[in-house]
């Protein structure tokens, strides 16, 4: 009995020791990854508790364990790499007009803040190689990792995979564009994670000929179990965004009854109290 009763004490001061280290966020990513294949990526870095595609909330998807955070990446007027959805500054910071006219200088001086200047009056449009660094750093310290879902909006290949490479994040993040940067992607890296669109099964030949992909991104509104299926055949996996309308629980679980290998959602927590329960 005496043996039994010191395992027990072990194992208490084990979860202690966890509990104690680690915020309840994590907790509850480990437990969720302990008990579920599905795999989350937090779209532009979405927590719901601070601007989009900003350190800030890049920093708080972070703490709650995603296993991707998506951004953004666009290249300024001197050729730096920043993290922005739009193509224009409107909507989320306070300058007006296409990012792709300023230099990077300029660009520092804006705030990306909009609908948060209470909370965060001082949040900036972040550059690729300031996201990767927080990111690598996250993962030096942390047993649980978290990669790059790289939306590829307006970049060029070899300056994007030089930066991932510099931070050791090359090869496990996945890259997302159309078909033609994608293809000139696995020109400059042949390893790379790419992952082209998917609208229509009939593509799938021609697609997988012409970029070999990691993964396709599949249309939610044309997922079914025969696509999922069929794609898994191939050696490739599946990705798709439950946004908007359709980032809601009974999609979760049809996610996971599929197959489907991750989906990208506004609310991670809301994915976790689903599958735990909470």
């Amino acid at each position: 009995m005496k043996k039994y009763h010191w395992l027990l004490v072990l194992s208490i001061a084990i979860i202690s020791s966890c509990q104690r280290s680690n915020s309840p966020s994590q907790i509850e990513a480990w437990t969720y990854k302990s008990q579920h294949q599905l795999r989350i990526s937090a779209h532009r870095g979405n927590s719901g508790l601070a601007p989009e595609n900003t350190l800030a909330t890049f920093q708080k998807t972070l703490e709650m364990g995603v296993d991707f955070i998506e951004i953004d990446v666009r290249t300024s007027k001197d050729n730096q790499l920043v993290i922005l959805h739009d193509g224009t500054l409107n909507r989320t910071t306070n300058g007006t007009g296409p990012i792709a006219n300023l230099s990077l200088s300029e660009i520092k001086q804006l705030k990306a803040n909009k609908g948060w200047e209470a909370q965060f009056p001082n949040e900036r449009i972040p550059t690729l190689e300031e996201t990767l660094q927080l990111v690598s750093k996250w993962n030096k310290q942390k047993n649980t990792k978290t990669y790059i879902y790289v939306d590829c909006k307006q970049v060029e290949p070899q300056p994007l995979v030089s930066l991932m490479r510099k931070y050791h994040l090359d090869k496990e993040s996945v890259y997302y564009g159309n078909d033609e940067f994608l293809e000139r992607l696995k020109t400059v890296d042949a390893q790379s994670k790419r992952m082209p669109s998917l609208n229509n099964a009939n593509e799938m030949e021609t697609k997988i000929n012409r970029l070999a992909p990691y993964a396709f991104d599949v249309n939610w509104l044309k997922m079914n179990a025969q696509l999922v299926h069929d794609i898994h055949e191939k050696n490739i996996k599946v990705y798709t965004d439950v946004l908007g309308p359709l980032d809601q629980s009974n999609n979760y679980k049809k996610a996971k009854e599929l197959g489907v290998d991750l989906i990208q959602t506004d609310h991670v927590k809301s994915v976790y109290r689903y599958f735990l329960g909470n």
